[in-house]
């Protein structure tokens, strides 16, 4: 699973929109677009770190002498150590996020629901646009299948085709 950039507007006003029309929380009308960008910077936010742990396993791998294929298994115990949550960990640590911003700013006026409501009305939303990463990683995989995973060649063709993927669908990741 995984966040895309030109998507974070989109996830933000999907997840406040259902949580108002659903009665969840309780927004006033002229701070709905306030809300959208509290959300957008959870989202945002998110994705910052999320390259500077990849930035950092990959030095570390380096500084190690370790081949790339290391940098994922460094890159996860990294976000262990900070408590982040990495692919299958995502979704509900960036449920969590949302739902403490949603407390603490001043453009919420009520929460109605308790936290695990919050967190079930909300995951779902979040789940479904990161899975279009797992359907771009399988076409990816498909296109170059005549090459060995796990080889320099095979990283780099991987990183083209999915750059080359991710622009025609528009998921650009700037």
């Amino acid at each position: 699973m995984r966040l895309y950039a030109s998507r974070v507007p989109m996830i933000a006003q999907e997840v406040v929109r259902h949580l108002v029309d659903k009665q969840l929380i309780d927004v006033a009308p002229e701070n709905i677009n306030e809300v959208e960008l509290d959300a957008e910077s959870v989202l945002k936010e998110y994705l910052r770190a999320e390259r500077q742990l990849t930035e950092q396993a990959k030095d570390l791998a380096h500084e190690r002498g370790l081949d790339y294929s290391a940098h994922q298994k460094i890159k996860r115990q990294l976000a262990e150590r900070a408590k982040f949550g990495l692919y299958e960990d995502a979704v509900g640590y960036i449920a969590n996020q949302l739902i403490e911003t949603f407390l603490h700013t001043r453009h919420v006026d009520e929460i109605f629901a308790a936290d695990n409501e919050l967190r079930s009305a909300i995951a779902p939303l979040i789940r479904r646009q990161m899975s279009s990463g797992d359907e771009l990683d399988a076409e990816v995989r498909k296109r170059i299948k005549n090459l060995q995973e796990g080889t320099q060649d095979w990283e780099i063709r991987y990183q083209q085709t999915l750059e080359r993927l991710k622009v025609a669908r528009g998921l650009t990741d700037e």
